[in-house]
C-alpha cells in the first residue's frame, strides 16, 4: 500500500512538473508566433527587376545603357585595417553565393570601418571597392551598383533588426505591442539616463538639452503617423514603419494611398500619365503639394519615368502594385538617380566619371549620401 501511494505521489509530482513546464512554454510560443503572423500579413512584393533591366526599361528617362551586376566589388588596394583586414577578391570564395550576398558581405565589412576611419580614409576605401575595373574612376554603372547593394542591405537588415529591437522594448508588460512609455524609457536609457530618472522624471524634461527635446518631439510625430489602431501602442509592422519607414511595407502602401488621394483626379483608383506628371519633382511621397493647376517643373521627365519605369503592362495607367514597386527603395531607379545626382554635383571636369579627388573635394556630400550613410540618407528624406 505504501509503495502504491509513493508511486501515486511521484506520478502526481511528475505530471505537475510537466504541466508547469507547458504553462511556461506555451505563452512563449504564442508570443513569438505573433511575429510570424504579423509578418505573414505583409503582402509580398513581386521580384524587383535587376539594375540591368531597369536601365533597359528606362531608355530616355535616365539615358544609361550598360549597368549590370556582373562585376564583383573588389577589395581595397590599401593595406589591412585594424578591424577588417583586406578583403580577398576571389570569385572561388563566393562561387556558391549570389551577387547580392557578395555585395552585402563587402558592404558589412566597410560599415565596420565607418566609425573607425577618418572620412577621407573611409571614402577612399569605398571608392577602391566600388571601382571594379580598377581604372581609378567611378562611372555611373559602378556607382549605381554600389549604392543599389547598400540600399538592399540596409532594407533587409532593418527588417531583421526590427524584431530584436521590438522584443527588447516590449517588456512592461510583454504583450506583443510596444507602448510609447516603453519606447520612451528605451530612448532615455540609450542616452545614458538612470533607471531612477526614467521611472520618476518630469515628462516635460526641463533638464534635457534642446537637441534631445527636439528628437523626442520628432519621434512623437513619427509615432503618430505609424500608429493606425491605437495611438499609444504599436504592433510589430507599425513599429517598423516608425523606425524604418523606407523598409516598411505598411508605410510604402500608405504613401501609395496618399498619391491616389492627392493625384487621382477622376477617382478610378489608377493614375494616368497626365496625373503622374503632376507629381512634385523632388520625390514621390516626400512633399505632396495641393496645387494641381500650377505647372510642375520636370513634368516631361515624369512622363518618361511613367512610360519606362512604372507602366509595366503599357496600358497607360498605373495601379497600386506598379506604384508600390516604383516607390520601393529596392527599385534600381533609386540607385541610378542617386548616382546621377552625385556625379552631376561632383564631376568637376565633366567627363561623366568621378575620380577620388573629385569625391574628396565634396566630402560632406558623399558622407551624407546613400553611397556611405544609407540609413541617415533615407531617414532624412522620410522625416
Amino acid at each position: 500500500m505504501v509503495s502504491r501511494c509513493g508511486l501515486c505521489c511521484r506520478g502526481g509530482n511528475f505530471f505537475s512538473l510537466v504541466f508547469l513546464r507547458w504553462t511556461i512554454a506555451i505563452p512563449i510560443v504564442i508570443y513569438f508566433s505573433l511575429f510570424f503572423v504579423n509578418y505573414s500579413k505583409r503582402m509580398p512584393l513581386k521580384s524587383l527587376e535587376s539594375l540591368e533591366d531597369a536601365v533597359k526599361n528606362t531608355g530616355e528617362a535616365l539615358q544609361l545603357q550598360s549597368i549590370s551586376f556582373d562585376d564583383e566589388p573588389r577589395s581595397s588596394s590599401t593595406g589591412a585595417t585594424s578591424s577588417g583586414g583586406r578583403v580577398k577578391n576571389s570569385k572561388k570564395k563566393y562561387k556558391h553565393l549570389g551577387i547580392d550576398q557578395r555585395d552585402e558581405k563587402l558592404i558589412e565589412e566597410v560599415e565596420k570601418l565607418e566609425n573607425l576611419q577618418e572620412p577621407k580614409d573611409l571614402l577612399t576605401e569605398i571608392f577602391q571597392r566600388a571601382d571594379t575595373d580598377e581604372n581609378q574612376l567611378l562611372d555611373i554603372r559602378e556607382l549605381a551598383k554600389w549604392i543599389h547593394a547598400k540600399i538592399k542591405e540596409h532594407v533587409n537588415r532593418a527588417m531583421t533588426d526590427n524584431i530584436g529591437l521590438f522584443t527588447a522594448i516590449d517588456n512592461n508588460p510583454r504583450n506583443g505591442e510596444v507602448s510609447w512609455d516603453e519606447y520612451h524609457a528605451h530612448f532615455l536609457k540609450t542616452h545614458g539616463f538612470s533607471e531612477e530618472y526614467i521611472n520618476s522624471h518630469n515628462k516635460r524634461h526641463p533638464e534635457l538639452s534642446r537637441t534631445l527635446k527636439e528628437s523626442i518631439m520628432r519621434d512623437r510625430a513619427r509615432w503618430a503617423e505609424a500608429a493606425r489602431n491605437d495611438p499609444e501602442r504599436l504592433a510589430l509592422d507599425e513599429f517598423l514603419a516608425f523606425t524604418h519607414p523606407e523598409s516598411s511595407h505598411r508605410a510604402l502602401l500608405q504613401m501609395v494611398e496618399d498619391l491616389f488621394e492627392k493625384f487621382d483626379r477622376d477617382g478610378d483608383e489608377q493614375l494616368t500619365e497626365d496625373e503622374f506628371a503632376g507629381l512634385p519633382s523632388d520625390g514621390v511621397g516626400l512633399d505632396l503639394g495641393d496645387d494641381h493647376e500650377k505647372p510642375i517643373p520636370g513634368s516631361d521627365d515624369r512622363r518618361k519615368e511613367f512610360k519606362h519605369l512604372i507602366d509595366k503592362n503599357k496600358d497607360g495607367r498605373a495601379d497600386r502594385v506598379e506604384l508600390l514597386m516604383y516607390i520601393d527603395p529596392r527599385n534600381p531607379r533609386h540607385a541610378i538617380q542617386e548616382a546621377q545626382q552625385l556625379i552631376a554635383l561632383s564631376d568637376a571636369n565633366e567627363d561623366g566619371n568621378l575620380s577620388l579627388p573629385e569625391i574628396l573635394n565634396k566630402i560632406d556630400l558623399f558622407l551624407g549620401s546613400k553611397m556611405v550613410d544609407t540609413e541617415k540618407s533615407f531617414h532624412d528624406e522620410f522625416r
